[in-house]
């Protein structure tokens, strides 16, 4: 995959995970990222995006001040820190690229990973 996506798994409600988005192909700090989430029965919800300069714009109230993105471009990595999990948060994680500048829509991304699970049970 161009894109990959790391660090799913199951926590329990209240805990946290980092999600890692790197590529084998792409330097990342020439792009924009973002993190998308999709729940089952659900459409996909735009979570963050930190352009290439490194300024991150949030796009999902519901995870205000508990999901953090940011980059390493040393090692070629955006994160996405989440805190305070709950059921809600359950669903499949997603980073993808772009150019020009980070964007609230999902078409707008060119470059997908396969995405990492993320449960929290209820």
């Amino acid at each position: 995959s161009q894109v990959e996506e790391s660090g799913g798994g199951l926590v329990q409600t209240g805990g946290s995970l980092r999600l890692s988005c790197t590529s084998p192909e792409f330097t990342l700090s020439f792009n924009d990222v973002g993190w998308f989430r999709q729940a089952p029965g659900k459409e996909r919800e735009t979570i963050s995006c930190i352009s290439s300069r490194g300024v991150p714009t949030n796009y999902l109230s519901s995870v205000s001040g508990r999901f953090t993105i940011s980059r390493d471009n040393v090692k070629n990595m955006v994160y996405l820190q989440m805190n305070n999990l709950g059921p809600a948060d359950t669903a499949v994680y997603s980073c993808a690229i772009k150019n020009f500048g980070c964007s609230p829509e999902g078409i707008d991304y060119d470059i997908w990973g396969q995405g990492t699970q993320v449960t929290v049970p209820s």
